[in-house]
Protein backbone atom coordinates (compact mmCIF):
# COMPACT_ATOMS: atom_id res chain seq x y z
CA UNK A 1 0.00 0.00 0.00
CA UNK A 2 1.46 3.72 -0.90
CA UNK A 3 2.39 5.74 1.70
CA UNK A 4 0.24 8.83 2.67
CA UNK A 5 0.98 12.14 0.50
CA UNK A 6 -1.04 14.70 0.96
CA UNK A 7 -2.44 16.08 -2.77
CA UNK A 8 -5.02 19.08 -2.10
CA UNK A 9 -5.96 18.84 -6.07
CA UNK A 10 -8.67 16.43 -6.15
CA UNK A 11 -10.79 19.21 -3.77
CA UNK A 12 -10.32 21.40 -6.68
CA UNK A 13 -11.89 18.80 -9.10
CA UNK A 14 -15.91 18.01 -8.72
CA UNK A 15 -15.03 14.91 -7.50
CA UNK A 16 -13.62 16.06 -4.46
CA UNK A 17 -15.31 19.22 -4.35
CA UNK A 18 -18.94 17.44 -4.26
CA UNK A 19 -17.90 15.14 -1.68
CA UNK A 20 -17.04 18.08 0.53
CA UNK A 21 -20.47 19.38 -0.11
CA UNK A 22 -22.17 15.75 0.62
CA UNK A 23 -19.90 16.24 4.01
CA UNK A 24 -21.23 19.51 5.01
CA UNK A 25 -24.86 18.73 3.88
CA UNK A 26 -24.81 15.50 5.94
CA UNK A 27 -23.83 17.19 9.15
CA UNK A 28 -27.11 20.15 9.03
CA UNK A 29 -29.25 16.54 8.27
CA UNK A 30 -28.40 14.73 10.98
CA UNK A 31 -27.82 18.41 13.46
CA UNK A 32 -31.25 19.60 12.62
CA UNK A 33 -33.10 16.61 13.10
CA UNK A 34 -30.88 14.75 15.87
CA UNK A 35 -30.98 17.76 18.33
CA UNK A 36 -34.37 18.79 18.17
CA UNK A 37 -36.45 19.41 21.20
CA UNK A 38 -39.79 20.80 21.74
CA UNK A 39 -43.10 20.47 23.70
CA UNK A 40 -46.76 21.37 23.13
CA UNK A 41 -49.48 22.85 25.56
CA UNK A 42 -52.89 23.08 25.90
CA UNK A 43 -55.23 25.45 28.73
CA UNK A 44 -57.55 23.88 31.02
CA UNK A 45 -60.27 25.45 32.47
CA UNK A 46 -62.27 23.56 35.33
CA UNK A 47 -65.48 24.22 37.03
CA UNK A 48 -66.68 26.15 39.07
CA UNK A 49 -64.10 28.59 38.27
CA UNK A 50 -64.36 28.87 34.25
CA UNK A 51 -62.02 31.91 34.18
CA UNK A 52 -58.85 30.58 34.86
CA UNK A 53 -57.24 28.70 33.01
CA UNK A 54 -54.03 26.25 33.55
CA UNK A 55 -51.28 25.21 31.60
CA UNK A 56 -50.75 21.39 31.07
CA UNK A 57 -47.04 20.90 28.23
CA UNK A 58 -46.35 17.81 27.01
CA UNK A 59 -42.73 18.09 26.29
CA UNK A 60 -40.98 16.10 23.23
CA UNK A 61 -37.69 15.56 21.13
CA UNK A 62 -36.27 13.45 19.27
CA UNK A 63 -36.19 10.19 18.68
CA UNK A 64 -39.99 11.09 18.94
CA UNK A 65 -41.20 7.93 21.12
CA UNK A 66 -44.53 10.99 21.42
CA UNK A 67 -46.06 8.19 23.71
CA UNK A 68 -43.49 8.53 26.18
CA UNK A 69 -44.04 11.94 26.09
CA UNK A 70 -46.40 12.45 29.16
CA UNK A 71 -48.59 15.96 30.44
CA UNK A 72 -47.77 18.22 33.26
CA UNK A 73 -49.00 20.74 35.06
CA UNK A 74 -47.59 23.96 36.50
CA UNK A 75 -47.56 24.65 38.93
CA UNK A 76 -50.00 22.16 40.30
CA UNK A 77 -49.77 18.16 39.48
CA UNK A 78 -53.92 17.73 39.25
CA UNK A 79 -55.62 20.19 37.37
CA UNK A 80 -59.19 19.30 37.09
CA UNK A 81 -58.75 16.51 39.94
CA UNK A 82 -56.90 15.08 37.14
CA UNK A 83 -53.27 12.97 37.07
CA UNK A 84 -52.28 14.63 33.79
CA UNK A 85 -49.09 12.19 34.17
CA UNK A 86 -51.07 9.12 33.19
CA UNK A 87 -51.67 10.94 29.93
CA UNK A 88 -49.48 11.00 26.96
CA UNK A 89 -49.01 12.04 23.44
CA UNK A 90 -49.60 10.06 20.87
CA UNK A 91 -47.24 8.17 17.93
CA UNK A 92 -44.09 6.33 18.04
CA UNK A 93 -42.01 7.80 15.07
CA UNK A 94 -38.68 6.65 16.37
CA UNK A 95 -38.00 4.05 13.82
CA UNK A 96 -38.45 7.01 10.83
CA UNK A 97 -36.72 9.31 12.53
CA UNK A 98 -33.42 7.42 14.15
CA UNK A 99 -32.85 5.55 10.46
CA UNK A 100 -32.85 9.00 8.77
CA UNK A 101 -30.26 10.52 11.41
CA UNK A 102 -28.30 7.25 11.80
CA UNK A 103 -27.97 7.10 7.63
CA UNK A 104 -26.88 11.04 7.97
CA UNK A 105 -24.01 9.74 10.33
CA UNK A 106 -22.87 7.29 8.53
CA UNK A 107 -22.77 9.04 5.55
CA UNK A 108 -20.74 11.60 7.03
CA UNK A 109 -18.33 9.20 8.61
CA UNK A 110 -17.73 7.87 5.13
CA UNK A 111 -17.53 11.02 3.50
CA UNK A 112 -14.65 11.60 5.74
CA UNK A 113 -12.88 8.04 4.53
CA UNK A 114 -13.02 9.21 1.22
CA UNK A 115 -11.47 12.47 0.92
CA UNK A 116 -8.95 11.38 3.18
CA UNK A 117 -8.60 8.83 0.12
CA UNK A 118 -8.84 11.19 -2.32
CA UNK A 119 -6.08 13.80 -0.86
CA UNK A 120 -4.16 11.42 1.04
CA UNK A 121 -3.62 8.21 -1.61
CA UNK A 122 -4.51 9.89 -4.84
CA UNK A 123 -2.55 7.71 -6.75
CA UNK A 124 -4.03 4.61 -5.65
CA UNK A 125 -7.38 5.57 -5.79
CA UNK A 126 -6.96 6.36 -9.27
CA UNK A 127 -4.52 3.12 -10.21
CA UNK A 128 -6.77 0.73 -8.38
CA UNK A 129 -9.96 -0.83 -10.20
CA UNK A 130 -11.34 -1.85 -7.20
CA UNK A 131 -11.89 1.62 -4.97
CA UNK A 132 -13.44 3.94 -7.58
CA UNK A 133 -16.00 0.67 -8.25
CA UNK A 134 -16.88 0.09 -4.49
CA UNK A 135 -16.86 4.39 -4.40
CA UNK A 136 -19.34 4.32 -7.32
CA UNK A 137 -21.50 1.11 -6.08
CA UNK A 138 -21.79 3.50 -2.44
CA UNK A 139 -22.50 6.52 -3.87
CA UNK A 140 -25.89 5.18 -5.88
CA UNK A 141 -26.89 2.94 -2.71
CA UNK A 142 -26.23 6.35 -0.92
CA UNK A 143 -28.67 8.37 -3.18
CA UNK A 144 -31.33 5.76 -3.24
CA UNK A 145 -31.26 5.58 0.54
CA UNK A 146 -30.88 9.15 1.09
CA UNK A 147 -34.73 9.03 -1.00
CA UNK A 148 -36.01 6.43 0.87
CA UNK A 149 -34.91 7.65 4.59
CA UNK A 150 -35.89 11.26 3.88
CA UNK A 151 -39.27 10.55 2.83
CA UNK A 152 -40.41 8.02 5.45
CA UNK A 153 -38.91 11.23 7.77
CA UNK A 154 -41.20 13.91 5.68
CA UNK A 155 -43.88 11.54 6.68
CA UNK A 156 -43.02 10.97 9.80
CA UNK A 157 -42.82 14.96 10.34
CA UNK A 158 -46.68 15.41 8.99
CA UNK A 159 -47.82 12.88 11.57
CA UNK A 160 -45.61 14.71 14.63
CA UNK A 161 -47.42 18.30 13.60
CA UNK A 162 -50.85 16.42 13.46
CA UNK A 163 -50.01 14.27 16.50
CA UNK A 164 -48.83 17.97 18.50
CA UNK A 165 -50.96 20.16 17.22
CA UNK A 166 -54.74 21.13 17.51
CA UNK A 167 -55.96 17.85 17.48
CA UNK A 168 -54.22 16.57 20.85
CA UNK A 169 -57.21 18.38 22.94
CA UNK A 170 -59.81 16.29 20.77
CA UNK A 171 -57.74 12.65 21.90
CA UNK A 172 -57.42 13.97 25.92
CA UNK A 173 -59.64 12.09 27.57
CA UNK A 174 -60.12 14.45 30.73
CA UNK A 175 -61.18 17.02 28.05
CA UNK A 176 -64.08 15.43 27.45
CA UNK A 177 -65.38 15.46 30.85
CA UNK A 178 -68.17 17.22 31.32
CA UNK A 179 -67.53 20.80 32.73
CA UNK A 180 -63.67 20.68 31.51
CA UNK A 181 -62.78 22.77 28.94
CA UNK A 182 -59.22 22.79 26.99
CA UNK A 183 -57.70 25.34 24.55
CA UNK A 184 -54.71 24.13 22.35
CA UNK A 185 -52.18 26.75 23.46
CA UNK A 186 -49.13 26.47 21.42
CA UNK A 187 -46.30 24.15 20.13
CA UNK A 188 -42.66 24.54 19.60
CA UNK A 189 -41.76 26.06 16.18
CA UNK A 190 -40.45 22.81 13.61
CA UNK A 191 -38.72 24.99 11.48
CA UNK A 192 -35.42 23.11 12.57
CA UNK A 193 -37.48 19.55 11.33
CA UNK A 194 -38.02 21.37 7.71
CA UNK A 195 -34.76 22.33 7.51
CA UNK A 196 -33.49 18.50 8.02
CA UNK A 197 -36.41 17.71 5.35
CA UNK A 198 -34.75 20.06 2.59
CA UNK A 199 -31.06 19.08 3.66
CA UNK A 200 -32.52 15.31 3.20
CA UNK A 201 -33.22 15.91 -0.33
CA UNK A 202 -29.94 18.27 -1.09
CA UNK A 203 -28.17 15.43 -0.14
CA UNK A 204 -29.78 12.97 -2.63
CA UNK A 205 -29.83 15.59 -5.11
CA UNK A 206 -25.74 15.85 -4.14
CA UNK A 207 -25.17 11.98 -4.71
CA UNK A 208 -27.39 11.38 -7.76
CA UNK A 209 -24.88 13.84 -9.45
CA UNK A 210 -21.76 12.88 -8.20
CA UNK A 211 -22.59 9.27 -9.23
CA UNK A 212 -21.51 10.80 -12.44
CA UNK A 213 -17.76 11.98 -11.89
CA UNK A 214 -17.36 8.72 -9.83
CA UNK A 215 -18.26 6.57 -12.55
CA UNK A 216 -15.57 8.63 -14.49
CA UNK A 217 -13.16 7.03 -12.41
CA UNK A 218 -14.20 3.36 -12.55
CA UNK A 219 -12.69 1.07 -15.04
CA UNK A 220 -16.50 0.92 -16.73
CA UNK A 221 -15.36 4.39 -18.39
CA UNK A 222 -12.21 4.62 -18.72
CA UNK A 223 -10.50 2.02 -21.25
CA UNK A 224 -7.86 -0.45 -19.55
CA UNK A 225 -3.88 0.23 -20.86
CA UNK A 226 -4.60 -2.73 -23.37
CA UNK A 227 -7.93 -1.47 -24.37
CA UNK A 228 -6.28 1.82 -25.04
CA UNK A 229 -2.99 0.60 -27.02
CA UNK A 230 -5.61 -1.05 -29.30
CA UNK A 231 -7.37 1.99 -30.12
CA UNK A 232 -3.96 3.78 -30.81
CA UNK A 233 -3.37 0.96 -33.77
CA UNK A 234 -1.21 -1.00 -31.30
CA UNK A 235 -0.91 -4.60 -32.43
CA UNK A 236 -2.81 -7.62 -30.06
CA UNK A 237 -1.14 -9.75 -28.29
CA UNK A 238 -1.35 -13.79 -30.54
CA UNK A 239 -3.98 -15.73 -28.57
CA UNK A 240 -2.42 -17.99 -26.11
CA UNK A 241 -2.73 -22.33 -26.92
Amino acid sequence: MSSFQLNVSPLKEPLGFIKVLEWIASIFAFATCGGFKGKTEIQVTCPPSLTENKTITAAFAYPFRLNEASFLAHPDVNVCDVNWKNYVLIGDYSSSAQFYVTFAVFVFLYCIAALLLYVGYTSLYRDSRKLPMIDFVVTLVAAFLWLVSTSAWAKALTDIKIATGHSIVKELQPCNHQGVMCYFGSVTSMGSLNVSVIFGFLNMILWGGNAWFVYKETSLHSPSNTSASHGQGGIPPPSGI
